[in-house]
């Protein structure tokens, strides 16, 4: 009814009051989110027509001669250049390549907890790349508002010659923290991780099990907006599992945004609001 007002006292407009049929004329024609709100979500990351294409094939022998040798080593810039133009645009040539994914379109708000799923090599971990900015698409874009924290494999941003307690400041320093932040969620973060005897180990002699748990507990505690989470968590023991599926629900309470991979369709069922299922670069 044009006649009733309706007062949204949290909601960024000039005027204190506007009519139903005002506030959607408002929405259509900005196209934008209005922030404070309840009618509508802060949406955490958005995809446009992802694409991602690699070039199937064999590699080069290797010369044998010195004179081979320096015409590889002349020629291979060369080589390359054209392999990473045929990459950037869509022209066809006699080079194989697979498209792993295909015209990835997809929203995610805040606050929501969302499941991948899909057979192994469907394009899941490839499409956690570009979200992580690890890769680029072919073609499309992803727009991501938020620090993103990671763990798509095992070891993933460690460096080995660093003990634990050195690769957890670089990690934090990478997400733009500074040394009293960190230091503010170290204790927690070693408590958590369960490797406090070996913290001022280099990881480079830790288990893939210990990695993981640093890796995570890293990740879920340096508190990113954005929380991604691929299937390393299947090398933890089942105890350790429930642990981390607890923090991600906790992380999610907190009004962040979690995107978890993962074959175990009972965690999915547990702890997603929605599951997006990706089959052959394509979501379904």
């Amino acid at each position: 009814n044009r006649n009733n007002k309706y007062k949204y006292d949290h909601c960024e407009f000039s005027r204190s009051y506007y009519s139903i049929t005002d506030l959607f004329v408002l929405l259509y024609e900005d196209r934008k989110i209005i922030r404070g709100c309840s009618m509508t979500e802060k949406i955490a990351i958005q995809t446009k027509n992802i694409s991602k294409r690699y070039v199937i094939g064999t590699k080069n022998s290797k010369p044998n001669t010195l004179a081979g040798e320096i015409i590889n080593f002349i020629s291979t810039p060369i080589r390359n250049f054209k392999k990473l133009r045929s990459l950037s645009n869509n022209a066809t040539d006699n080079t194989k390549t697979i498209w792993a994914l295909q015209d990835i379109n997809l929203t995610i708000n805040e606050k929501e907890i969302v499941g991948i799923i899909g057979s192994n090599g469907s394009g899941k971990s490839t499409l956690l790349k570009i979200l992580s900015k690890i890769t680029i698409p072919t073609t499309g874009e992803a727009l991501i508002n938020g620090k993103v924290g990671s763990l798509l494999e095992v070891g993933t941003g460690f460096h080995d010659e660093l003990t634990g307690r050195e690769n957890i400041f670089l990690n934090g320093t990478i997400l733009g923290m500074n040394k009293k932040e960190v230091e503010e969620n170290l204790d927690k973060i070693i408590s958590f991780s369960g490797v406090s005897n070996f913290i001022d180990t280099p990881v480079k002699r830790y288990s893939n099990g210990m990695r993981v748990r640093l890796a995570f507990a890293v990740a879920a505690y340096l508190e990113p907006e954005i929380l991604i989470i691929d299937e390393v968590l299947a090398v933890g023991d089942s105890s350790f599992q429930k642990q981390c599926l607890g923090k991600m629900d906790d992380v999610a309470k907190s009004g962040r945004t979690v995107l978890f991979v993962s074959h175990n369709m009972e965690s999915i069922m547990t702890l997603c609001t929605r599951v997006i299922w990706i089959d052959e670069g394509k979501i379904i």
